[in-house]
């Protein structure tokens, strides 16, 4: 099966190329050839670096745990000297860096075989992914009528039509948990610093971006972040040492654990109906497994929190235009309309106003720390307030860039669990265990409490040995 990658896992593929029955070469070609026959439906691999992989393993490749598996970076961050970058926009198309990012070294040394990036929305602001760089946007390798998620839905869409078999992304607001729960996939955020940010970044949106991994598999991810872990020079924080190590903490379940389950938002507001069944039927599982869970509903403020989260971030978005292009306002032909609502919005905020949002996300994190401390080992609920959503329902061409965060149909009314845990810091994962009605996935949220990646990720493993999916596949993976 080596022309399908999405088959087998990653620790399966370099277990694979240890023992001799297949080359890193021959995996590249794979890959290759299933992007060449893939990709132009989902529209998820973009800016292929055929030589600069060829050269890699020609030169030889690091003894990672993961050497002469093909693998694909995000088009967004991950800096790379081979590897230049649209980062999502025309204003930025065809970015080169002189150096590579510490994330980019550390995943090098893996010995993966990177050959491309995916794609990414652009300021990685939403929770779809169709860029005008890219000339159109990402489809469901499920139902190519359906969105991939975002701000990862290239990663997402690539390993969920076994392009690859795992994939950078990263996570400011769901960004690796939205297409994970979108694309039928296991997606982990870490706790805030558990992965290095530089020297091209101090922190990412006040600490609530964190890179993180598109996987089929939980020791996929478990072996990714032990290689990747750590603060990097300079760093301004870091997150708690680890007891065991990821890899090590799936090895084993991690006992009896206290599970709160929400099957609202955390707000009390209602969600899909078949998401709330794949929610119970999860703590259904658990209770199986031994765990006891009881209803919980997180007193937090988490209006607070989004208003906080849509200024930082929208803040962000301007400087990063003003890095490009100074003062002025950007055109229709640089930056899309999400984009520009953002630089606008921003123009009309205090100056004081960054330090108050970060001070208000701060104060969200410590009454998240409390509802663990005082409840629950785990919180339970679902990762997307619906299945899927229809290519087109989050696109960049509205300039009112705080009714698309936080309006009635904005994005987290459709996303409304996964940057609660951005915002505190805490550890949180996309776990693929719901199906709709129509066929599409439908991920379930575990969350833990800040600094306990090594507890979630246990559960996480003991989840999938007792329900296993890595054997349900897409409609647009598989040979041809």
């Amino acid at each position: 099966m080596i022309g399908d990658l999405g088959a087998a896992d990653a620790t399966e593929l370099a277990a694979r190329v240890a023992r001799g029955e297949v080359s890193a070469s021959e995996l590249l070609d794979a890959a290759l050839a299933a992007v060449e026959a893939r990709n132009p439906a989902i529209n998820a691999v973009v800016l292929m670096q055929e030589a600069v992989a060829r050269k890699a393993i020609a030169d030889g490749l690091p003894h990672g745990p993961f050497r002469g598996v093909p693998f694909l970076i995000k088009d967004l961050g991950c800096e790379a000297r081979d590897f230049p970058s649209h980062n999502g926009s025309r204003l930025f198309a065809n970015t080169v860096y002189k150096r590579n990012s510490s994330i980019f070294e550390r995943i090098r040394a893996t010995g993966v075989v990177t050959f491309g990036r995916t794609t990414s929305p652009e300021g990685g602001i939403g929770a779809a992914t169709e860029s005008a760089v890219y000339g159109g946007p990402t489809r469901n390798p499920w139902n190519l009528d359906h969105t991939s998620g975002g701000s990862s839905g290239g990663a997402g869409a690539a390993v969920a039509a076994g392009i690859v078999a795992f994939a950078h992304g990263s996570d400011g607001g769901g960004s690796v948990r939205i297409p994970a729960s979108s694309c039928g996939l296991f997606g982990f955020k870490p706790t805030r610093a558990r992965l290095p940010d530089g020297p091209y970044a101090g922190e990412g949106w006040a600490g609530m971006a964190i890179d993180g991994f598109l996987t089929r598999s939980v020791r996929d991810t478990a072996a990714m972040l032990d290689a990747c872990e750590g603060s990097d020079l300079g760093a301004p924080y870091c997150a708690p040492p680890l007891v065991q190590g990821h890899a090590q903490a799936i090895s084993r379940p991690p006992g009896r654990l206290r599970i709160g389950i929400c099957d609202t938002t955390f707000t009390g507001e209602p969600v899909h109906p078949e998401v709330v069944e794949a929610v119970r039927a999860t703590g259904r599982l658990l209770e199986s497994l031994g765990h006891i869970v009881e209803p919980v509903r997180p007193r937090a403020d988490v209006a607070m929190m989004m208003r906080a989260w849509t200024d930082i971030v929208g803040i962000g978005a301007a400087l990063s235009v003003r890095s490009k292009i100074g003062g002025r306002a950007p055109h229709a032909d640089e930056v899309e309309g999400v984009g520009r609502g953002a630089w606008a919005y921003a123009q009309t905020l205090h100056p004081t106003r960054y330090l108050e949002a970060v001070g208000e996300i701060h104060a969200f994190g410590r009454q998240m720390a409390a509802v663990f401390c005082e409840g629950p080992d785990i919180l339970l609920s679902a990762t997307l307030a619906e299945p899927p959503a229809k290519v087109g329902r989050f696109s960049h061409q509205t300039e009112d860039y705080v009714a698309y965060r936080t309006g009635p149909e904005g994005i987290f009314a459709y996303s409304p669990f996964c940057a609660i845990f951005n915002a505190s810091g805490q550890p949180a994962a996309s776990v693929p265990l719901g199906w709709s009605k129509d066929g599409l996935p439908i991920g379930v949220h575990l969350a833990a409490a800040f600094g306990q990646d090594e507890l979630l990720i246990a559960l996480c493993a003991e989840v999938e040995r007792a329900a296993p999916w890595a054997a349900k596949r897409a409609a647009k993976a598989g040979p041809g």
